[in-house]
């Protein structure tokens, strides 16, 4: 009987999880490695480390983020389109710290306005059917605030 208690009381704490947004088993999110570390987007509320915003007006932004249309020109290219994919790029033994997309972010936390304009801080080409471009902007954006080495993508 105590058995059935505890299943019973389980089961709206399962469902919360779900309604938050969380996973029970968590798939495979898109990732950026920065040295021994590993930046993924948050897939539940509780995950997040690091903040990220949005804005439509170019003067409150802090980073400009380009959307470019060839991968050549791309400061960060995300494909996931590829017969292969590395998935060793971001698993254990690094470090990993997870980035969400906020309404509003403190000011310490970048607020980033992404367009096709010209003059932006980084330039990104996305062709992906899992995220969208900004995810990919929130990534990037992290990952150059985080380490200024080089960035790997992985899906």
């Amino acid at each position: 009987m105590l058995r059935v208690k505890i299943l019973a009381s389980s089961l709206p704490l399962i469902l919360v999880g779900f309604v938050a947004g969380g996973e029970l088993l968590p798939g495979t999110q898109p990732c950026i490695s920065v040295g021994n570390t590993s930046l993924q987007m948050a897939t539940a509320p509780w995950q997040h480390q690091l903040h990220v915003s949005f804005t439509d007006d170019p003067t409150s932004a802090t980073v400009r983020v380009q959307l470019v249309e060839r991968a050549d020109i791309a400061d960060f290219v995300v494909v996931d389109d590829m017969s292969t994919l590395d998935a060793d790029s971001c698993t254990a033994p690094q470090d990993t710290r997870f980035i969400s997309i906020a309404a509003h972010t403190s000011p310490s936390e970048p607020i980033i306005y992404l367009s096709k304009d010209d003059g932006a801080d980084y330039r990104i080409f996305v062709q992906s059917r899992t995220f969208t471009a900004r995810e990919a902007a929130a990534l990037i954006v992290s990952a150059k605030r985080s380490s200024p080495t080089q960035t790997t993508a992985s899906l």
